[in-house]
């Protein structure tokens, strides 16, 4: 039988020093202590936050979903 479920859709910006990787599972992370069951985490884009030309931050842009219950 299929899930009759309803999937909310929110855009996370995640941030490390380190890598992308870090960045988006420090958004993934923070998320998770707030919301419940999710699901899917699709990245959207990458970038940098430089300065004086040199990296300072790794930034992901990404869409997360969890599972909605209503009220």
């Amino acid at each position: 039988m299929a899930d009759d479920s309803v999937y909310k859709i929110i855009e996370l910006v995640g941030t490390s020093s380190d890598s992308w990787e870090k960045a988006a599972e420090n958004a993934v992370n923070k998320a998770s202590k707030s919301l419940r069951d999710l699901r899917i985490a699709e990245v959207k884009s990458f970038d940098l936050k430089l300065n004086d030309g040199k990296v300072e931050a790794y930034r992901v842009r990404m869409n997360v979903s969890f599972k909605y219950k209503g009220e």
